[in-house]
């Protein structure tokens, strides 16, 4: 599985929910595609109120301030 994650780079948010996103990963086996916004204007007007954002499948997991528990239960089988 791939998950997609939406950040910036400068961002200590965004730093910080990757962290807790590699947490969630050592539970669960799934891939991270770190996805730069400022690299595409249209990702970038849709995200940059938003960044971090954890996609997965195509809908958002949870964006902003990201938490584990969240996190943990959105990858439960």
């Amino acid at each position: 599985m791939r998950v997609n994650y939406y950040s910036r780079p400068g961002c200590s948010l965004c730093e910080e929910g990757l962290l807790t996103l590699k947490l969630v990963q050592s539970d669960f086996p799934f891939e991270i595609a770190v996805i730069n916004i400022e690299e595409n204007e249209a990702i970038h007007e849709k995200y940059m109120l938003m960044i971090p954002v954890v996609e997965k499948n195509g809908a958002i997991i949870q964006y902003g301030n990201l938490d584990y528990v969240t996190l943990y239960e959105a990858f439960q089988p």
